[in-house]
C-alpha cells in the first residue's frame, strides 16, 4: 500500500527537512508520496527543491509535491504532521515574557505556561482548528501528529471540538530519560523499565525497575540522583559548538544547570521531572524562587541563536534523529509493527485518575495497526496530582476562550493560573497584549 504524508508548516527546514529525512530512511515508507505545504510560498519552495535534489540525488523511491493550497494538499491524506507558528515567533515571544512581568506577573518561560502560554495558545490554536477542519471535511480517517506547542492546551481545544480526530501529540523531552537513567543507576538502559506521565512539559518519573531483578530502583534515583546532576554543567552543550565565544562563555558552566526547581522537586516532593526548569517552571507559582535564572535565558538567547544559524540541508534531510518518536509511530500504524513508546499526549481516557477525561495528558503508549493506546497510570503520587490539577482549569477556560471566541473566558484563565496574584495585573495584561497583538487576538469579544 502506498501512503500519503502531508506535512503542514514544511517551510521551516528544521521541521521539513527533518521529517523529510526520517521519511527517507524507512523501508515502510518506501514510495510514499509526500506532500509540503505551507502558505509561506518562497520557504515552502526553497525547502521542497532541498528535498527533490535529495531525491535524485539518492535515486530515492519517492513522490515529493509542494502546495500552498492545503484543501489540495490534504486530499488522501493517510498522515498530517503539523508544526506551525504564527507572525514572528521570537517577536511575539519577546511579548508574551515582557509584558505581563512589567504589570507585575513573575513568568519563568512563557511559551506553554503562564500568561505567556495562555497568549500562545489563543493565537496558535484558531490556525490548527482550521488546519483540523479540513482534515476532518477531506481527509477524516487520516492521523494528525501535532509538534506544535503549547502542546497540552491546542490537543485539549482540538479533542473538545473534533472528539473524533486521530490526534496525536509529539513531543520529545522524555528522551531525557534514557539519557540520564542509565548514568544514575550506573546499569544499561536495557535493564530497566520504566513509566513517566503528567502533561506535557509538566511530568514526572514515576516508577522505574531493574529488570534482571525485579527490584524498585527508585529508592538509588533518590539516593543517586544529586550527585550525578552536580557533574552535569552544561545543559546547552548540544547548541554550544556553532555559537559565538562570547556567549558561549557565559552558558550554565555549574551545577544543576537549568535544574534549580528540578532539584527541588526531586527533594520535596521525592520524583524526578522529566524536563529542565524553563518547562517544568512556568505552571508553578513559587518556581521563580528557585529555578535557575540564568541557564533559562542562556536558553532563550541560545535556542534564538541556533535557529538563526545556516544549517546544510543534507545535514537536516539525514533526519531529526527523533526517529524513536515519530518514525516509530508512524511505521507502528502504516505496518502494523506494535511498539513501545515513551510519551505521547493523549486525551486522558482513563490514564491518569486523577485528571479529569476530556484533558489531554502525557502517558506512555503501545503503537499498532489499530492506532495508539495509552497505558493507564492510575493515581498520582498527591502532591505530584496537586500540581497537575493547579493546570486543569487553566486549560479548561483556554479552550473556552478560543472555542466561544470569549474575552472574558480569556480572562478567566488568566485569574485561574497559579502564576498570576493580582486582578489589576491581569486585567491590565490582556487589555495590552489584545492591542499588541490584535491581528492574532482581535477575534475575542
Amino acid at each position: 500500500m502506498t501512503h500519503k504524508i502531508v506535512l503542514i508548516g514544511a517551510g521551516s527546514a528544521n521541521f521539513g527537512l527533518s521529517i523529510m529525512g526520517d521519511l527517507f530512511k524507512s523501508e515502510v515508507f518506501a514510495g510514499a508520496e509526500i506532500c509540503l505545504h505551507d502558505i509561506n510560498a518562497e520557504a515552502l519552495a526553497r525547502t521542497a527543491s532541498f528535498g527533490r535534489r535529495h531525491i535524485e540525488r539518492y535515486n530515492l523511491p519517492y513522490k515529493l509535491e509542494a502546495t500552498t493550497d492545503r484543501r489540495a494538499a490534504l486530499q488522501d491524506a493517510d498522515f498530517c504532521i503539523i508544526s506551525i507558528e504564527v507572525g514572528n515567533r521570537f517577536e511575539l515571544w519577546e511579548q508574551d515574557w515582557r509584558i505581563p512581568q512589567q504589570f507585575g506577573i513573575r513568568q519563568v518561560y512563557a511559551e506553554n505556561g503562564g500568561p505567556g502560554g495562555l497568549f500562545h495558545a489563543l493565537r496558535i490554536i484558531p490556525p490548527i482548528l482550521a488546519i483540523c477542519d479540513d482534515i476532518m471535511a477531506i481527509c477524516p480517517d487520516a492521523w494528525v501528529l501535532n509538534f506544535s506547542n503549547p502542546m497540552s492546551r491546542i490537543c485539549t481545544t482540538v479533542q473538545r471540538k473534533h472528539s473524533d480526530l486521530k490526534l496525536i501529540g509529539i513531543c520529545h523531552e522524555a528522551a531525557s530519560l534514557p539519557e540520564h537513567l542509565p548514568h544514575i543507576l550506573e546499569t544499561p538502559l536495557e535493564n530497566l523499565r520504566f513509566q513517566a506521565g503528567g502533561l506535557n512539559h509538566f511530568s514526572v518519573l514515576l516508577n522505574v525497575f531493574y529488570r534482571d531483578t525485579g527490584a524498585d530502583a527508585y529508592p538509588d534515583v533518590r539516593a543517586k540522583a544529586p550527585a550525578y546532576f552536580e557533574r552535569i554543567t552544561n545543559v546547552l552543550g548540544w547548541a554550544l559548538p556553532s555559537l559565538p565565544a562570547e556567549h558561549v562563555a557565559t552558558v550554565g558552566h555549574r551545577p544543576w544547570a537549568e535544574r534549580g526547581l528540578f532539584k527541588v522537586i526531586l527533594e520535596r516532593f521525592g520524583y524526578l521531572p522529566v524536563t529542565v526548569d524553563s518547562h517544568f517552571g512556568e505552571y508553578i507559582q513559587w518556581a521563580h524562587d528557585v529555578v535557575d535564572h540564568a541557564g533559562i535565558l542562556d536558553f532563550y538567547r541560545t535556542y534564538k541563536l541556533w535557529v538563526a544559524q545556516k544549517v546544510s540541508e543534507e545535514t537536516l534531510l539525514r533526519g531529526s534523529g527523533d526517529d524513536w518518536v515519530t518514525s516509530q509511530v508512524l511505521e507502528s500504524i502504516a505496518a502494523d509493527r506494535p511498539t513501545e513508546v515513551l510519551a505521547l499526549n493523549l486525551p486522558n481516557r482513563g490514564f491518569i485518575d486523577d485528571l479529569p477525561s476530556d484533558i489531554t495528558v502525557e502517558v506512555p503508549a503501545c503503537v499498532d495497526g489499530n492506532g495508539v493506546h495509552g497505558v493507564a497510570l492510575g493515581r498520582f503520587p498527591r502532591g505530584i496530582a496537586g500540581l497537575l490539577r493547579n493546570q486543569i482549569a487553566v486549560h479548561d477556560l483556554t479552550a473556552e476562550a478560543v472555542l466561544t471566541r470569549s474575552k472574558a473566558a480569556a480572562l478567566q484563565a488568566l485569574l485561574v493560573d497559579p502564576v498570576v496574584d493580582s486582578v489589576r495585573a491581569a486585567e491590565q495584561t490582556l487589555e495590552t497584549m489584545l492591542r499588541v497583538q490584535q491581528r492574532w487576538l482581535g477575534y475575542l469579544e
